[in-house]
């Protein structure tokens, strides 16, 4: 089974950046390079909405209209890890934050479709953009 781990989040000034990262955990037996991942975020009392999402071998990528321009996924597949490099954060991107992968699909390593298609989740990083 897939276990997704996220870490970065923390406290950020408007305007601020911050670093997010998706691994797997070395206990899974599992590597990142077999799927595309996708970065969700939930808001408190809001849906959860997908963010971005890379494609396994890097080549493909898509935003939200709401972060595009302002945030960049990327992937290391060398060190088994996924990034949201996030720039000029505003107010209104505090929210809980996951990364997750369709782990048994046929467009598994595609970003088409991908907020319908994923099926093992991280527990979630929270970034706070706040003075």
């Amino acid at each position: 089974q897939l276990q997704l781990v996220e870490s970065g989040g923390g406290l950020v000034q408007p305007g601020g950046s911050l670093r997010l990262s998706c691994a797997a955990s070395e206990f899974t037996g599992f590597t990142l390079d077999y799927y595309a991942i996708g970065w969700f975020r939930q808001a408190p009392g809001k849906e959860r909405e997908g963010v971005s999402c890379i494609s396994s071998s890097g080549g493909d990528t898509n935003y939200a209209d709401s972060v595009k321009g302002r945030f960049t996924i990327s992937r290391d597949n060398a060190k088994n890890t996924v990034y949201l490099q996030m720039s000029s954060l505003k107010p209104e991107d505090t929210a809980v934050y996951y990364c997750a992968a369709d782990t048994l699909g046929r467009l598994r390593m595609y970003c088409s479709d991908y907020t319908s298609r994923v099926d093992s989740w991280g527990k979630g990083t929270l970034v706070t953009v706040s003075s």
